[in-house]
C-alpha cells in the first residue's frame, strides 16, 4: 500500500471556532451539568485567592501588634479582639471551611465532566460506528482500516481530554489567576508589579514550549496511525507473510514505525522535562523577589509582615494556573486536530442509498 495514506494530517490551530461549535453541540443534552461543573470550577478559581489573605490576617491582627493594618469591617465584627480566640476562629471558621469547600467544589467538577466525557464518548463513537456503516465498499479500498480505528478509538479518546479536564478547567485557571491578580493588587499594587515582572519571561519559556511540543505531538499522532496502520495489514495478511516467508522483513519494518514513534515522545518529555521546572525557577524567582525587597519594605513600615507573607504565598498559586493553562493548550490544540479528523469522516457522503419502494423478493417455490 503507498506510503501516502498512512500520513496524518498535520496539527491544525490551536483553536478553531467552527470545529468547537460542532464539538459544543454534543454537550447539548448534557448542558445542566456542565453548568454546574463551570460555576463550581468559577467558584474553586475565586477561593484560591482566599487562604493567603486570611494568613495576612492573622498575622497582622494577632502575631504582630506593631502592624496597622486595616481588617475589613465585616471580619472586624466577626474575630475576636483575643488573639488564641482570633487565631483559633481563623484557623478553624474560615481556613477550615474553604478548604472543605474547595475540596467539594473540586471533586463536583471533576466527576460531573468526567461524566460528561464519557457520555460524549459513547455519543461520538456510536455516531461513527453508523456512518461507517453506510458507506460503500470503495471508501474502505482507500482508507486503511487502521487509520479508521484511529479515528473511532483514539481521537474520541483526545476529545475526552478536551470535554473532562480540558473545556471547563480553561476557565477555571483563567478566574483563578484573574482572582489572585485583582486581590494582589487591591493589596499591594507595587509588592504585585514585582511580582508580575518575570512574566515576560515565563512568555518565552511558553512559547518556546508550545512551538517544540506542537511539533512532537504532530510526529506522535503520525507514528500511533502508522502502527495501527501496519498492524492491521500485516495481522490480516499474516498467512500471506507466512507462505513467502517476509516475517523477518516486517519485523524490521515494523521496528523502523515503533522506533519513530518512542522517538516522538522522547521529544515530548523532554520538552515538559525542561518547561516545569523552567516555570517552577521562575515562580521561586519571584518569591526570592518578594523576599528581598518586600522584607526591605516591611523592615521600613511601607509594608506590613502579614502583606509579604501572604504575597509570598500568591506567587506561588500565581504560577500554578499558568502552568495549567499551557498544558490545556495542548490539550485544545490536539484536540482540534483529532476533531477535524473526525469531523472529515462524518463529512463523508454516503452514495449507498436505500430504494424508496424496494423490489420485492418473489415468493419461494417448491
Amino acid at each position: 500500500m503507498a506510503e501516502n495514506i498512512h500520513e496524518e494530517e498535520v496539527l491544525g490551530k490551536a483553536y478553531d471556532a467552527r470545529l468547537m461549535r460542532r464539538l459544543l453541540a454534543y454537550l447539548r443534552p448534557y448542558w445542566f451539568v456542565t453548568l454546574v461543573a463551570l460555576v463550581a470550577i468559577l467558584l474553586y478559581g475565586a477561593l484560591q485567592a482566599a487562604p493567603p489573605y486570611f494568613l495576612k490576617l492573622l498575622v497582622d491582627r494577632y502575631l504582630d501588634p506593631t502592624a496597622s493594618a486595616h481588617t475589613p469591617e465585616v471580619l472586624d465584627r466577626f474575630l475576636s479582639h483575643n488573639p488564641l480566640t482570633g487565631i483559633t476562629q481563623i484557623a478553624f471558621l474560615l481556613f477550615l471551611p474553604i478548604a472543605i469547600v474547595t475540596f467539594m467544589l473540586e471533586f463536583g467538577q471533576s466527576f460531573a465532566m468526567q461524566l460528561v466525557g464519557q457520555r460524549v464518548m459513547f455519543d461520538l463513537r456510536k455516531q461513527l460506528f453508523a456512518h461507517l456503516q453506510r458507506l460503500e465498499v470503495g471508501f474502505f479500498d482507500r482508507n486503511p482500516v487502521g487509520r479508521l480505528v484511529t479515528r473511532v478509538t483514539t481521537d474520541v479518546d483526545v476529545l475526552n481530554d478536551l470535554f473532562a479536564s480540558g473545556m471547563v478547567a480553561i476557565f477555571g485557571d483563567i478566574f483563578s489567576l484573574a482572582s489572585i491578580v485583582v486581590v494582589m493588587l487591591s493589596i499591594n499594587w507595587k509588592l504585585a508589579l514585582l511580582t508580575f515582572a518575570v512574566l515576560p519571561l515565563i512568555a518565552v519559556v511558553t512559547m518556546l514550549f508550545r512551538r517544540f511540543v506542537r511539533d512532537s505531538y504532530r510526529r506522535i499522532r503520525v507514528a500511533i496511525a502508522r502502527i495501527n496502520a501496519y498492524l492491521q495489514e500485516h495481522i490480516t495478511g499474516m498467512t500471506v507473510l507466512q507462505l513467502f516467508n517476509r516475517e523477518e522483513r516486517s519485523f524490521e519494518e515494523f521496528e523502523k514505525v515503533n522506533r519513530a514513534h518512542m522517538e516522538a515522545y522522547k521529544d515530548s518529555i523532554l520538552a515538559y522535562g525542561l518547561f516545569y521546572p523552567a516555570v517552577e525557577f521562575l515562580g521561586v524567582l519571584a518569591v526570592a523577589i518578594i523576599l528581598y525587597l518586600g522584607g526591605a519594605m516591611a523592615l521600613t513600615g511601607a509594608v506590613t509582615i502579614g502583606t509579604a507573607i501572604a504575597f509570598i504565598s500568591y506567587s506561588q498559586r500565581f504560577f500554578r494556573p499558568i502552568q495549567d493553562l499551557s498544558d490545556k493548550y495542548n490539550i485544545l490544540q490536539s484536540a482540534m486536530a483529532s476533531a477535524e479528523r473526525i469531523f472529515k469522516l462524518l463529512d463523508t457522503p454516503v452514495t449507498i442509498t436505500d430504494p424508496a419502494e424496494p423490489a420485492r423478493a418473489d415468493t419461494p417455490q417448491g
